[in-house]
């Protein structure tokens, strides 16, 4: 789900470097000086994630975890994969510099907005209800992601039309595979490190 450095519009890239300019903002804030190692390994987890391809017909997809960074990090998610997208961008040309702002917001907004529903449901301390939380997570991050993405070409690059709904479609096998994976993850996490689940999702830090 990179969009590529000169497709889109500047308007546009400058609207997505300053949303995730304030997302980085607000989720340094909430990291904890004991948490850094954690959003550290989600953002190298992120990273790698990037080169494990799946066959799609005739082209590829590959993983995005941006569910379980949600589920992991909460708000601090964002700095985790700007960092993991400018790494990307820098060392493999996936993405770009310019554009790097709208993709980290298109993987970011939805990881933080699954994280927030799935930490509400955990909260609530029924198992079951925790691993579907956290199966929606993971799908739906992926989901809200892609079409996010559409929406950024639909409006900063009218030209490709209704060819860009491919993203979405392409999209929908990875959703399962890490609807499947963050719900493993998260039970395994639960039965031997539930400390990781608890990210400062709905507490504001004060400086």
């Amino acid at each position: 789900m990179h969009i590529a450095d000169g497709v889109l519009s500047t308007p546009l890239l400058a609207a997505g470097a300053a949303v995730a300019v304030i997302g980085c903002g607000l989720g340094l804030r909430r990291i904890a000086p004991e948490r850094i190692p954690q959003v550290a390994l989600v953002s190298s987890v992120l990273f790698v994630a990037a080169l494990v391809h799946f066959p799609v017909g005739p082209s590829s997809v590959h993983l995005v975890l941006s569910g379980l960074a949600g589920v992991m990090l909460g708000w601090a998610a964002f700095p985790a994969i700007v960092v993991a997208l400018l790494l990307q961008a820098v060392m493999f040309g996936f993405g770009g510099l310019t554009v790097l702002g709208v993709n980290a917001v298109n993987m970011a907004v939805p990881a933080v907005l699954c994280g927030l529903l799935f930490e509400a449901v955990r909260r609530r301390g029924n198992h079951r209800l925790t691993l579907v939380a956290a199966a929606a997570a993971g799908g739906g991050s992926v989901l809200l992601g892609a079409l996010l993405t559409t929406l950024s070409i639909r409006l900063g690059a009218p030209q490709f039309g209704d060819s860009v709904w491919l993203v979405v479609a392409t999209a929908l096998p990875v959703a399962v595979v890490e609807a499947v994976f963050t719900a493993a993850a998260v039970g395994l996490m639960l039965k031997v490190r539930p400390e990781a689940l608890e990210a400062p999702q709905l507490v504001f830090s004060h400086a």
